[in-house]
């Protein structure tokens, strides 16, 4: 197939995948290689509209932040306040704040997309503040 035009039906994903794994490992500069940078380009384009990756909620995420950094409750009262505010933010019964947000993007290097998320607090679904 002639990679001509951006993949637009399922069929097209699959030959753009079966040909990408037989030319995969080429030589950057050879053709096989360009085809081989223009399919990843291709294929990418249509997983990001056809098979969208959601982002994790914004507790979950500083949670598993934590735990892979080694991090204890404290070391986020820098971060978000005093030892009750952190475990109220942890427990979901207080939203984040701007000035949390901006912290935990700092301490924990989590986007700042993922931070700012509505996330259900006290059984309410909240926006973050």
């Amino acid at each position: 197939m002639k990679w001509d035009k951006i993949i637009t039906t399922e069929q097209e994903y699959e030959k753009a995948l079966k040909r990408l794994n037989s030319i995969f490992d080429s030589n950057q500069d050879s053709p096989e290689g360009m085809e081989a940078e223009l399919l990843v380009t291709l294929i990418d384009k249509y997983e990001k509209e056809h098979y969208p990756i959601a982002l994790p909620e914004p507790i979950t995420a500083i949670k598993e932040a934590m735990e892979m950094k080694g991090l204890k409750d404290k070391d986020l009262i820098p971060a978000i306040g005093s030892k009750t505010t952190v475990s109220l933010v942890l427990n979901r019964k207080r939203a984040l704040t701007i000035d949390m947000i901006r912290n935990l993007h700092e301490l924990l290097g989590l986007p700042v997309e993922v931070l700012i998320q509505p996330y259900e607090l006290n059984d309410i679904k909240e926006l973050t503040k």
